[in-house]
């Protein structure tokens, strides 16, 4: 139940994460640096994870969570440089995760939790940036 919640949290993250991150852009944020950063490439970075440990774990999600990073995307890559570097992150996640796991574990399955949870709190200290 507790990891249903965090999927369905993490789910609507990137929406999130453009909905208060842009007028943060907005007020005068200069440049492709951005106060938020380090909290949203690791965003992506956790989204590469999930959408790599879903699958394998059978959830039978598509490309749910590379959409989801691909709205991530175009509300936040705003320069093709910030575009790559948030790719990037996506990949690496995923290509972390494809080293380690070829078949869904327990200890996979743990990972994808602690993910949900830790992409949650971030969504949380994301939201605390907006007020």
């Amino acid at each position: 139940m507790r990891t249903r919640a965090a999927i369905t949290m993490l789910a609507v993250l990137p929406l999130m994460a453009v909905l208060m991150l842009s007028p943060l852009a907005a007020q005068g944020v200069s440049g492709d640096v951005r106060p938020y950063d380090a909290k949203l490439m690791r965003l992506a970075e956790i989204l590469g994870a999930v959408h790599y440990l879903r699958e394998l774990c059978g959830a039978n999600e598509g490309q749910t969570w590379r959409k989801r990073m691909e709205e991530l995307i175009e509300g936040e890559g705003n320069a093709s440089l910030r575009r790559a570097q948030l790719t990037s992150r996506f990949n690496n996640g995923y290509r972390s995760y494809s080293r380690t796991y070829q078949t869904c574990t327990p200890s996979a399955q743990t990972a994808v939790s602690r993910f949900l949870a830790e992409g949650a709190e971030i969504a949380n200290e994301l939201a605390k940036v907006q007020q």
